[in-house]
């Protein structure tokens, strides 16, 4: 897969993230930060890198930014995108089973890069699950819905 790993700033546990994906045989596109090494505005890394997965350039996405909540925030404004925070493995479970969310969100702050292996190994060994689509059917709607009053 090839896999959308982005970030406002640079920081040990990206870099981490990023060695631990390619050691899973995925192919890293870098956005922002990784790819600069130079601190940019996380709306704006956010935006750029959900593009690449909402076109298809990209399968999946990992984003981070201090707090893991602003990118989050801003990479779900991009249609199509279902980007999740999570601090625990038990959340990426459930954000792929419950939500089938196409970016994981995380943060620079907070993440040992202990805890970033247990949670890529969560995120990368649990597939999307019928047990979701009503929620995620739903959601779509919403979506719709939105974009229908925007234009």
């Amino acid at each position: 897969m090839r896999i959308a790993i982005a970030s406002d700033e640079p920081y040990p546990v990206v870099e981490h993230v990023r060695a631990r994906v390619q050691a899973r045989g995925h192919e890293v596109i870098a956005v922002g930060a990784l790819r600069d090494g130079a601190e940019q505005p996380w709306a704006t890394v956010a935006e750029a890198a959900a593009e690449l997965v909402a076109r298809g350039t990209c399968d999946e996405g990992i984003f981070f930014c201090w707090s893991g909540t602003g990118i989050s925030i801003a990479a779900n404004k991009v249609r199509g995108i279902r980007a999740a925070l999570c601090a625990d493995p038990g959340a990426a479970r459930a954000a792929r089973v419950w939500n089938h969310a196409n970016v994981l969100c995380l943060s620079n702050r907070t993440l040992a890069n202990d805890v970033a292996d247990e949670i890529l190994q969560a995120w990368f060994e649990t597939p999307a699950d019928d047990q979701g689509d009503a929620g995620v059917a739903l959601l779509l709607q919403v979506e719709a819905r939105q974009h229908d009053k925007a234009e």
